[in-house]
């Protein structure tokens, strides 16, 4: 966890593969400690090809009925097929937009949103822009992401740094300096 935050957490990303893992494990974490999921990680790539969303779209049924077999993974069967209905979700956009980092990062005009939080009692479990992307995505055939799984998304994907003031993280991201 401390090097996941140290390192990762935060970060803007601008790799679509990597912009769907984070989505598919904010939306597995959905009701887990974030801990549990990252555990998981490495078998997620393992059992869903590296996260490729053009692979994991074509899942059949028996496919999806091995995952959830797999105790790698997190085995619920809505979020299972949420990951598939997703990856063909996120090929639609990126198809519309050229990328889903174009689609996501236009929604903050491509600049990470500085938050200003000194503690984690000041951190909201969703804000207005998890709340209009949770709404567009759903629009657009997407499963597992609430504004609350959402705001997580955006967090980890340095959309919004939400590094408390205090962190030593913070202000290195505040500047563009990774």
């Amino acid at each position: 966890m401390i090097r996941y935050h140290d390192e990762e957490w935060g970060v803007p990303v601008h790799d679509d593969q990597l912009l769907f893992e984070f989505l598919i494990l904010e939306g597995a974490q959905a009701g887990l400690s974030w801990e549990t999921v990252l555990r998981k990680r490495e078998n997620y790539r393992r059992a869903l090809s590296g996260f490729d969303p053009a692979k994991i779209a074509r899942l059949t049924a028996r496919d999806r009925a091995h995952l959830l077999k797999d105790p790698g993974l997190v085995r619920n069967r809505a979020k299972i097929e949420s990951t598939v209905k997703n990856a063909r979700a996120f090929l639609e956009i990126q198809e519309e937009y050229g990328s889903f980092d174009a689609f996501l990062w236009a929604h903050v005009d491509g600049t990470p949103i500085q938050g200003k939080r000194r503690t984690r009692s000041d951190l909201p479990a969703k804000t207005p822009l998890a709340e209009q992307l949770s709404k567009e995505m759903k629009k657009r055939g997407f499963g597992f992401v609430g504004p609350t799984i959402i705001y997580a998304f955006l967090q980890a994907v340095g959309v919004v740094n939400d590094h408390l003031t205090t962190c030593f993280r913070h202000k290195p991201l505040a500047k563009g300096s990774l």
